[in-house]
């Protein structure tokens, strides 16, 4: 019925309760001595002490208090005379038994104190199963956090077998896994050492834990125990374990996700699992394996991302080589043909001369071609040389309606300008801009018939006056203060809605019968867009089949006057 224990120096005593509570069935016993009191509790626990107020070899407050610490749930019950009780003592025993107690309450009252022992068991159980829920719990969140802090296999394998430890405190686990090694790799965490002949039996296990996962397909990796590596964690080098490990209770699991397999693991544990240890076992292993995939995506785009770098070093010096030799020969051919035009080699007749004509034609459009090629690769690579300074960008404009007048004409097209006078001085590369406004106009004039109109327009705006078509709007966003804006604006063949976004975008030509016939590149408009950024402003169009295109481009005057000089700040 319950563990007893009198403590008191009266014989008399002794034997009234030993009279009593043998009757009862009660495993009794007695003792007065310290030594005896705590050797006995340690041997087998106590549910209620009765303790008499009169024995004179104890200290009653400190026995209790030991008593206690050492049995948080034992009632503690003082025999006394009801006289003259301690206060403090009174505070820490569980009740009283008065002395002239008749014997059928002194077994109600020790009665009474059981159940209430009982159910103190039963609530320090519960507070404990608790306690242990909300410890793991704590363990499952933040080893959750530490998955999703990390993108490193190795790094999610270890916080997975961390939280196992938290939780489980296993003595061995045994990870297969393939993700963060060139070959198959068995991670071994252990309490204490290990043979190379257990080593041996854990590999060919682990093995056939994984193949066992696949007895009806094809493993997605073949591994056999000579090509398995093993990384060893031992926390107790001292001691090892022996065979009987085989012994322990263990619990096995896939780590996957889907059709994602990342490996295995098995767990060993002296002590039997409980139900709740395999919820716990299969959710960690569980949530490993969505950052697992994740790690993987990432370090496939960390290798992919490599082999582009790659390729694209291979193509700018492919590129770059093959530019510098194809303008090598040109220089010679174009003097040769400048000479035989001139005619110091003697004079050509109508027919030789529309030949060369022919060729240096050629030669020029092949040359410009490289040259677009090398100042793309250039801009890409970050090695475009820009000399800023302070301009207007009246010159810029004068300079290409000069250049192409000629070519206007023969293409019998009307070119102008529409200029605002008095355009702040900008800081920027004068010939860069030249550069941008000539691909604008050349491409006017290749795609504009003839008779039609191509006009070069100026003027300063606020950025938010500045409208644009519809795809280029979220370029407009980022511009504040004050812009020159400069069009190219034509009457050709125009460009369709769906056509307007791609017009940037490298070897890209609309497609129609005319931009076949002019054929190009295809990259003076992506390097236009990259110089004007440069310059940090922006670059779009608006157009209209058949009816026309304005290409437009913006730069920043945001400006003040230092010593008479107005400098753009932006630039400096």
């Amino acid at each position: 019925m319950g563990n007893i224990l009198l403590i008191s120096e009266n014989d008399e005593t002794f034997n009234k309760f030993k009279k009593l509570l043998d009757t009862e069935n009660y495993n009794f016993n007695s003792c007065c001595t310290p030594t005896s009191i705590f050797d006995l509790i340690e041997i087998s626990p106590i549910d209620a002490v009765i303790i008499d107020e009169v024995t004179e070899n104890l200290n009653l407050n400190l026995t209790i208090k030991r008593i206690k610490s050492k049995q948080e749930n034992t009632q503690i019950l003082l025999l006394t005379n009801g006289e003259n009780i301690d206060e403090e003592i009174s505070k820490l025993v569980s009740g009283f038994i008065l002395k002239n107690y008749s014997d059928n309450l002194i077994i109600s009252t020790i009665n009474s104190h059981l159940k209430n022992k009982e159910k103190l068991d039963i609530l320090s159980g519960k507070n404990k199963d608790l306690a242990d829920s909300l410890y793991r719990l704590n363990v499952l969140y933040n080893t959750s956090s530490q998955f999703a802090g990390t993108l490193d296999i190795k790094e999610l394998l270890n916080y997975m077998i961390e939280g196992l430890d938290k939780s489980l405190s296993f003595d061995l686990t045994c990870t297969l896994s393939f993700g963060f090694e060139q070959e198959p790799v068995l991670i071994i965490n252990s309490l204490y050492d290990i043979s190379e002949e257990i080593m041996s039996a854990l590999k060919l296990r682990a093995i056939l834990n994984y193949k066992s996962l696949f007895e009806n397909g094809q493993p997605p990796f073949e591994i056999d125990d000579k090509n398995l590596k093993i990384i060893k964690n031992i926390k107790n080098p001292n001691n090892k374990f022996t065979f009987t490990i085989f012994q322990f209770d263990n619990m096995f699991a896939p780590i996957d996700l889907g059709d994602n397999f990342f490996g295995c693991i098995e767990i060993f544990k002296e002590n039997p699992f409980t139900t709740d240890d395999a919820t716990y076992f299969q959710t960690i292993v569980q949530q490993v394996s969505l950052p697992l995939k994740s790690a993987g995506l990432y370090k496939e785009i960390i290798h992919k991302n490599e082999e582009l770098e790659k390729l694209e070093r291979v193509k700018s010096e492919f590129i770059s080589i093959v530019s510098h030799e194809l303008r090598t020969p040109l220089t010679p051919i174009k003097n040769a043909l400048s000479i035989l035009a001139s005619g110091r080699c003697g004079q050509l007749e109508e027919n030789a001369m529309k030949f060369v004509d022919m060729a240096k034609r050629n030669v020029e459009n092949l040359t410009n071609i490289i040259n677009d090629i090398l100042d793309i690769n250039k801009i890409e690579a970050g090695k475009m040389d820009f000399n800023y300074k302070l301009m207007n960008i009246h010159s810029v404009i004068e300079n290409v309606k000069t250049n192409f007048d000629c070519v206007a004409k023969e293409h019998e097209i009307l070119f102008n300008t529409d200029e605002q006078e008095n355009l702040p001085d900008i800081y920027a590369d004068s010939q860069r801009l030249g550069q941008v406004l000539t691909n604008l106009v050349s491409n006017a004039i290749k795609f504009t018939p003839k008779g039609k109109n191509i006009t070069i327009k100026s003027e300063l705006k606020n950025a938010n006056e500045i409208s644009a078509n519809p795809h280029f709007e979220n370029e407009l966003k980022t511009l504040e203060g004050n812009y020159i804006i400069v069009s190219v604006i034509d009457e050709g063949i125009g460009i369709k809605e769906s056509d307007l976004i791609k017009t940037f975008d490298k070897f890209t030509q609309i497609e129609n019968s005319l931009s076949r016939k002019v054929g190009g590149t295809g990259l003076g408009l992506p390097i236009a867009k990259q110089l004007i950024k440069a310059h940090k402003g922006t670059i779009w169009c608006d157009s209209e089949e058949n009816i026309g295109s304005s290409f437009h481009f913006a730069l920043p005057v945001t400006t003040e006057t230092i010593e008479g000089k107005t400098i753009q700040k932006e630039l400096l």
